[in-house]
């Protein structure tokens, strides 16, 4: 990958923290439980799905650094995590702390890093050899693809529980909407 490239791509990948609060706070807290069928997950469990993947990205970005050409056995069945780890009761507030603060400091590393070091490559346990070039577009997409599967459960959420809208103020025959201001103070 050119460096120019690779710059533009660890900048969003950077970034993908903030996108993610800033999603977040598009849909409402009361629907963060709310999962569209029972195999998908609601997004409270891709707040800590994140969480894990983040921590796993953590230390499989150093072993490309650290120990090149190495086979890495960090491997997860999200699936399974997301059953046996109880994120129902895990706190989202703490996995959105656990993925900014990994993510900022694995970025600072890739950013510093030199040119030689991009070529390195492990062997994932699925994928085979990955260079890290490869696994940085991966993770890079990895948030904003979970960040869709967010706005695709509240669209669906929205189909169920439609934005209640709020009366229309009432008004005697013959008033203006611009004479029920103006009058609203003289009661």
């Amino acid at each position: 990958m050119k460096q120019d490239a690779r710059r533009q791509k660890l900048e969003s990948f950077g970034r993908a923290p903030a996108l993610l609060s800033a999603a977040l706070r598009q849909f409402p807290k009361k629907m963060w439980i709310y999962k569209p069928a029972s195999e998908r997950w609601s997004i409270h469990e891709i707040i800590l799905h994140l969480a894990d993947s983040e921590a796993s990205a953590y230390v499989r970005c150093r072993a490309y650094i650290a120990e090149p050409a190495s086979s890495q056995s960090v491997k997860f069945s999200a699936s399974r995590w997301a059953g046996s780890l109880g994120y129902f009761h895990q706190s989202t507030r703490e996995a959105l702390e656990i993925i900014r603060r990994l993510r900022k400091m694995t970025y600072q590393l890739l950013v510093a890093l030199p040119e030689e070091v991009w070529d390195s490559a492990v062997t994932h346990p699925r994928d085979g050899a990955i260079s890290l070039d490869r696994w940085v577009d991966l993770q890079e997409r990895h948030i904003p693809h979970h960040i869709e599967q967010m706005r695709q459960n509240y669209e669906t959420w929205l189909k169920t529980h439609p934005p209640r809208r709020r009366p229309s103020p009432l008004r005697a025959p013959g008033i203006s909407s611009g004479m029920v201001s103006m009058t609203a103070g003289i009661c």
